[in-house]
């Protein structure tokens, strides 16, 4: 990690794709910083999520960065997710800056919004590291999507203002990470392409020894470090942003204290807002959640839960 004069350290993890990994990655950093005794934040500049979390001053930022907090040990707080995204259809999201809604916007309105919401970005971001011994920083979706590169705020548009190293996270599980590691450097900016530090392979499940040749092509082809190679975790289960997420087994019913189980169907909305609401459903004994898509699976259900949507 770097750190200009008079600010701490800090470090951007970017993904190659979505639910690449970027939330539990930084999350582990952060744990590992605050064991090692350094007073350490997460950062998020700009989220899309309907997945939220309240401050304890009643600020609105990511479930992901108040999970992130808690791994740091602090409390949670507006500057660490100052761009707050909330979809309400495929073209609209309701605009929250530092916990409040501002407005809403579509996507070619939100330009409007952009310059703006990167000097905020930026200042919360400079706020975090002259608080904090280091800030350990979270993208958004991939660095490579260059169609939003001009306006981008949350991955090279940050790590650029902000002189920030960047490790790219590769999910290992979906196949092609080689390639979306490779392709992600190649097609970023030379500028861009001279603040990635490196990759960190994500999800695997196998024989070490057989991924080893291919993380020494991706050194010999790109000129940076493979940092680590992550294993697959079962039974990892951490408050996401993602309704990627939604899929993750999260493991059999407890066992019901008497009686029969209570099957619980919980509907899967296209747009679901803090379907995290349901965990505390899932943790009970005897008590079955699934998510349904159809209406035949609400034929066995004893209890059917339809969530909150902005749409």
């Amino acid at each position: 990690m770097t750190g200009r004069a008079g600010q701490a350290p800090a470090l951007l993890v970017a993904g190659t794709t979505s639910d690449a990994g970027k939330s539990v990655v930084a999350a582990g950093l952060c744990r590992w910083l605050a064991r090692q005794g350094v007073k350490v934040a997460p950062f998020k500049a700009q989220n899309m999520s309907l997945n939220s979390v309240v401050t304890p001053d009643g600020a609105e930022i990511g479930r992901a960065q108040a999970m992130q907090a808690a791994a740091a040990g602090i409390e949670p707080s507006a500057a660490m997710n100052p761009v707050l995204l909330k979809p309400g259809g495929d073209r609209t999201s309701q605009v929250v800056v530092r916990g409040r809604p501002v407005g809403e916007a579509d996507a070619v309105g939100y330009r409007a919004y952009r310059d703006r919401l990167r000097e905020v970005a930026v200042e919360s971001l400079a706020e975090l590291r002259s608080e904090y011994d280091a800030v350990i920083c979270e993208g958004a979706g991939s660095p490579a999507e260059i169609n939003l590169r001009a306006g981008d705020i949350a991955n090279m548009g940050l790590a650029r203002a902000a002189d920030l190293p960047v490790l790219v996270v590769g999910d290992i599980d979906r196949g092609g990470v080689f390639a979306s590691m490779y392709g992600t450097l190649a097609l970023l900016e030379p500028e861009d392409q001279a603040l990635v530090a490196g990759f960190v392979v994500n999800k695997f499940r196998g024989a070490p020894e057989l991924l080893e040749p291919g993380l020494e092509m991706v050194r010999g082809l790109t000129g940076r470090p493979v940092h680590g190679v992550l294993p697959w975790l079962d039974g990892l289960w951490l408050d996401v942003e993602d309704s990627l997420a939604l899929s993750v087994d999260r493991g059999p019913a407890q066992a019901p204290v008497g009686g029969r189980s209570l099957r619980v169907a919980v509907v899967r909305v296209p747009r679901i807002s803090n379907f995290t609401d349901i965990d505390a459903l899932t943790v009970e004994p005897g008590v079955d959640v699934r998510f349904v898509t159809g209406a035949h699976e609400l034929d066995d259900a004893d209890l059917v839960v339809l969530p909150g949507s902005r749409a």
